[in-house]
């Protein structure tokens, strides 16, 4: 009598098939909710924007030769992007925690490089998908051009993935939601408040504009604009080789988190 019995997968170095279905997993997650995800965003966005351009004077004002308006589009869009890159994948990891569901994950044969790119894409995608709907719900408001579209498709995943980065670690670290919180709080939001995203920094005294060139968040956002609008307030160069060191160092870091197993597989 012939053996039906299947014969057991044969996996190759990278497994493509879990890495697809985790990305899938992720992408699947934001969307179900996309009335939080996605449309709340584009409201938040619009609300700073409208706030911002009444209460600077934002019709009457310039930064260099831009319009304060069209200079404030383009910091709004990144800092919405790299926010909900970083909630994306935070949220993921701390809601299987707290609900002890991670070992679904664990299980299956991956890598844990194939883990930390799987949950980094999901949270680039789900930060690019606010960052699109937020640029053309202003877009209606005021005319975003495209100076540069690779300076905008290269600070755009460089700064998502940079938080999504960011967020798997945060979510590794973190055993509840009051320590996401608390990264969230105390350096997410001080980080892209103090970017640039509502001033140039030329407006800034010299010590704190020193020390603000050595935040990547203002590199992010300061590379976009300039993909954008024509207009940066730093060295555009510097800023895609500061960004691509800091995700170079938050990748290894995260990479070496889930090899070790710290804080999810103890």
């Amino acid at each position: 009598m012939q053996d039906k019995t299947p014969a057991p997968r044969e996996m190759r170095h990278i497994n493509v098939i879990g890495f697809v279905t985790l990305v899938q997993k992720e992408v699947g997650r934001f969307l179900s909710v996309y009335m939080q995800t996605i449309i709340a965003p584009m409201i938040t966005t619009l609300l700073f924007y409208t706030v911002f351009s009444l209460a600077l004077g934002g019709a009457d004002r310039t930064v260099g030769e831009v319009p304060y308006l069209l200079f404030l589009a383009p910091g709004l869009v990144m800092m919405s992007m790299v926010q909900n890159a970083f909630a994306n994948t935070s949220s993921s990891l701390v809601i299987s925690k707290v609900q002890g569901n991670i070992v679904d994950v664990l299980m299956p044969p991956l890598s844990a490089a194939e883990l930390f790119s799987g949950y980094m894409v999901g949270g680039v995608l789900r930060g690019l998908s606010v960052g699109l709907a937020s640029a053309l719900l202003i877009s209606l408001f005021v005319p975003i051009g495209l100076y540069s579209p690779f300076h905008v498709l290269a600070f755009a995943l460089l700064g998502t993935m940079m938080l999504a980065s960011l967020g798997i670690i945060g979510g590794i670290w973190s055993e509840k939601f009051d320590h996401i919180a608390a990264v969230t709080n105390f350096i997410i939001m001080p980080l892209t408040f103090l970017s640039g995203t509502f001033y140039s920094l030329s407006s800034l005294p010299g010590m704190w504009r020193d020390i603000a060139f050595y935040n990547p968040f203002f590199h992010a956002i300061d590379g976009f604009r300039y993909g954008l609008t024509g207009h940066a307030d730093g060295d555009v160069m510097t800023g895609l080789w500061l960004l691509a060191a800091v995700n170079a160092s938050l990748i290894i870091l995260g990479w070496a988190m889930i090899r070790s197993g710290y804080k999810i597989k103890s």
